[in-house]
Order: C-alpha cells, then sequence, then structure tokens
C-alpha cells in the first residue's frame, strides 16, 4: 500500500490512511482541523498529532460554543497544560476564533471555508508538485482575517484545505488517489 508519504509513526501513517483529505463538512471538525494547523505553525504536524487528546481535552473537544466562552483563568490554565503547545498567541487565537466563528459566520463554518474549494485543482504527481498555499488558500485567508480571524495565512488556510478535503492532494501513486478523485 502506497502512501503519499511514509513515516515510521503508526499515528502518522493512521492520520494520512483515516483522516488526511477525507472531507470534513461539520463545524466542529473544521473548527478542531482549523485550530490545529494554527497550533502546527512552526512546529512538525507530528508533535500536534501526539498531543491532539490533550488539544481536545483542553478545548471542550471542541466545541465552538464552550471555546467562545472561555476567558482569563481558561488562558491561564491551558498554559500550564503540559500537554498540549502552550503558546499564549495560539490559545487566544483559538478563543478569538471560536467567537468569531459564532458572531461573524451567519452562514456557517462549513458553508464558508467549503466555499473557497476550487473547480480545477490539479492531482499531484509527487510530494515536489504539493504547493503549499494556492490563489485559493491565500483568498480563504484574506476573508477569514477580514472577518476578525486570527493566526491564519495562506499557508494555513492551505494545510487546512487539504487536511479536510477541501483540496485533493493525495498524490497519483497513493492508494487513496483515486479513491479521493471520483468525490
Amino acid at each position: 500500500m502506497k502512501r503519499c508519504w511514509e513515516s515510521a509513526d503508526p499515528a502518522y501513517n493512521a492520520y494520512h490512511d483515516e483522516e488526511w483529505g477525507l472531507p470534513v463538512v461539520d463545524e466542529r471538525g473544521l473548527y478542531e482541523r482549523f485550530c490545529l494547523e494554527g497550533f502546527q505553525s512552526g512546529l512538525s504536524w507530528l508533535t500536534i498529532l501526539r498531543k491532539r487528546a490533550a488539544f481536545r481535552a483542553a478545548f471542550a473537544d471542541f466545541d465552538i460554543a464552550a471555546v467562545a466562552g472561555f476567558g482569563d483563568d481558561d488562558v491561564r490554565r491551558l498554559l500550564a497544560d503540559a500537554g498540549m503547545v502552550r503558546n499564549r498567541a495560539k490559545i487566544e487565537a483559538t478563543i478569538a476564533n471560536a467567537r468569531r466563528t459564532l458572531d461573524a459566520v451567519p452562514e456557517g463554518l462549513d458553508s464558508l471555508l467549503w466555499s473557497f474549494a476550487p473547480s480545477d485543482h490539479p492531482q499531484p504527481a509527487t510530494l515536489a508538485d504539493v504547493p503549499s498555499t494556492s490563489p485559493a488558500s491565500t483568498a480563504m485567508a484574506r476573508e477569514l482575517r477580514r472577518r476578525g480571524f486570527r493566526f491564519v495565512g495562506p499557508t494555513t488556510a492551505y494545510a487546512l484545505m487539504q487536511a479536510t478535503g477541501i483540496v485533493n492532494d493525495h498524490v497519483v501513486s497513493c492508494w487513496l488517489a483515486n479513491r479521493m478523485a471520483g468525490r
């Protein structure tokens, strides 16, 4: 079974096989991926995967309304939580982005994010063909920032698009490539 990437870490392989690139259409799932991609900025994705359970526990299983209600005591609690990435700017962005989701996205986060799905995204032949940004991710990041979202740029937006199946970047030799192309 050929994957887009191979890893000695079973969690990384499971992420590829069971999650990466599969369409995520529910708000909680999209919000979780959005937050995790923001926390990943500057770190290894494997670091985030290994801490995912701690992130879910720390952020009320990414319940948007619950996280939007977090205050200063929660920020202090999260900064003291050794199980997750303790970065004040990323923690505060996660809380602010929950509030923005409730206040500034009347159409729903799912509708907003999926509105940037390109109709003509070419399937990459190799990992070298996979871009780190795209015109669609640049537009997504710009719109999210316009609505007051934090910690999102074109690269983070593109990683979110890949992770949630908004774009299919499984390389043609990957066992999931054809399965994903037909969705």
